[in-house]
């Protein structure tokens, strides 16, 4: 996965150390004849695990517009922000090469406006769209941002709420 370039300076500084990153998990749907959505997925290159699109905010940047433009760059979606539904810190992540990381995460519910799915950049080897009750495994805190993001609460949902 490649390091944004502000996140490689800091790295010269503080090694493998523990780095705070406000981050993205864009959680696009699109509805399909039946009335239902199914759910774009990318399959990251450096683990093999399927999640929503995530990503890290860049500097200066406001995390909606993180949120399509990781949706674009990754699986070459356009799609647009519904809103937030979740904000959380995630666990420590041990990332491939030992860097330590640790993500506020803003959980947005995306809709698709166009493009069909594919790998727009090295961070994933396929994308798609998946039903929602036929998921590939996937960790539990990505199930659990997609069912936050389908149960729409009326309220941004703060803190490891687990969903039932």
């Amino acid at each position: 996965m490649p390091i944004p370039p502000y996140v490689a300076h800091l790295r010269t500084m503080v090694g493998r150390e523990l780095l705070w990153m406000p981050g993205v998990t864009a959680v696009v749907l699109r509805p399909v004849a039946d009335g239902a959505d199914e759910v774009l997925l990318v399959k990251r290159s450096d683990n093999g695990a399927w999640t929503p699109v995530t990503g890290i905010v860049d500097p200066g940047e406001d995390p909606h517009v993180t949120a399509v433009r990781e949706v674009e760059e990754e699986a070459c979606v356009v799609a647009e922000v519904e809103r937030l539904v979740w904000v959380a810190a995630s666990d420590v992540v041990t990332h491939e090469n030992g860097d330590l990381g640790q993500y506020l995460d803003h959980t947005f519910r995306c809709r698709w406006v166009s493009g069909e799915p594919r790998p727009g950049d090295d961070e994933s080897t396929d994308a798609r769209w998946f039903a929602l009750d036929a998921l590939p495994e996937m960790r539990q805190v990505y199930l659990d941002r997609i069912a936050v993001v389908l149960d729409n609460p009326a309220d941004v949902r703060l803190g490891p709420v687990r969903v039932a």
